[in-house]
């Protein structure tokens, strides 16, 4: 078990969870306002634990010789709580699974024009070039908005043949 320390005067009487804390005790059945002395002892319990977690992270770093904190550091602070542990394992998992989901989905729709060097002009796309964007209207037929030089919209009515183009395709 961690040894025990007197609680630091600077956070005597502070709360640091207090809403958090309420919010999980009404969510475990208890009032909506819970009685003040069981969030202050709750939130006092959370503290130590953070404290002592902390204190625990950076002696293991110490030993190692680093004056830098690393996740491996808290892992072997909490390695005698495989609950806690297993929990700590799980949530960096899915920390990891999220990212690469992330990384995956990130497109740069909506940066267009916004890299270094400025801003474009509205309808210019790379080097001022002509921006050509493609659409269908509710009829079935393309339609292309071109944007000249003077920034005046054209639109030119293309009909498209579905079936033609995935003849193509299997060829």
């Amino acid at each position: 078990m961690t040894e025990v320390r007197a609680r630091a005067a600077r956070h005597k009487g502070q709360m640091n969870f207090e809403a958090e804390i309420t919010q999980a005790l009404y969510a475990y059945g208890d009032d909506k306002e819970p009685l003040p002395e069981t969030v202050r002892v709750l939130d006092e319990m959370a503290t130590d634990f953070i404290i002592e977690t902390c204190f625990s992270a950076a002696k293991s770093a110490e030993c190692c010789g680093r004056s830098k904190l690393k996740l491996d550091d808290f892992k072997f602070a909490i390695r005698g709580d495989p609950v806690l542990l297993g929990r700590v394992n799980e949530l960096l998992a899915m920390d990891k699974h999220i990212n690469t989901a992330r990384k995956a989905f990130k497109t740069d729709e909506g940066r267009e024009g916004l890299e270094r060097g400025g801003r474009k002009k509205k309808g210019e796309g790379k080097d001022g070039e002509e921006k050509v964007e493609d659409k269908v209207d509710g009829k079935g037929v393309k339609v292309e908005d071109k944007v000249d030089g003077k920034g005046v919209k054209v639109e030119e009515k293309v009909e498209e043949d579905l079936g033609d183009d995935l003849d193509d395709d299997m060829e």
